[in-house]
Formats: C-alpha cells, structure tokens, sequence
C-alpha cells in the first residue's frame, strides 16, 4: 500500500509540473507610508525591495532596538534581503526610533 501511495505521488508529481509556467502577478499600489524620523529614506529603499510598509506597522510597538535589529538580521540571513552592514544598521536605529 505504501509503495503504490509513493508511486502515485511520482505520477501526480511529474504530470502536473510537465506544463508548468512560472506565475507572474501584479502587486498592489503601496499605500502605507513609514513615520518620519532620521535614516527613513535608508529604511524606503531598502524594506520595499522585498515587503510593503504594512509589515512593519503590524509590529508590536515601542520594542526598541534589540527587537529591530534581530527583525533586520532576520531579513538579511533567514529571507537573504540585500541589505548592507551599514543600512542594517541604520535601518535599526530608524526603525526603533520611529516605531
């Protein structure tokens, strides 16, 4: 029984992906904004590569820089965000600054 569940799989697997196209998609307008405050622009050009404003709104508030700086490292070695050691830092002190 096993067996024939395994090769099923295989099938389903190789069928399916036979005429597979990758996906394309249209993202929505960004429509939130970050808060003012040194090191914005930093943060802009480097959070909206990869996720909208909206994701760091959602965040607890006033959690300070120790839980800014692990969410940027978190960017940067668990999703691979192209951040720089000098953004990353910077993007910390606005982040936990204006947030």
């Amino acid at each position: 029984m096993r067996t024939s569940l395994i090769l099923l799989a295989i099938a389903f697997a190789s069928i399916s992906g036979a005429g597979a196209k990758p996906l394309t998609y249209q993202l929505p307008e960004e429509t939130a904004t970050l808060r003012p405050a040194p090191d914005m622009e930093t943060a802009q050009n480097n959070c909206a590569a990869c996720h909208s404003f909206d994701y760091i709104e959602t965040q607890p508030p006033k959690r300070g820089r120790e839980f800014w700086e692990g969410e940027v490292n978190k960017m940067i070695h668990s999703y691979h965000a192209p951040i720089s050691e000098t953004d990353a830092k910077a993007i910390a002190d606005y982040l936990s600054r204006a947030y």
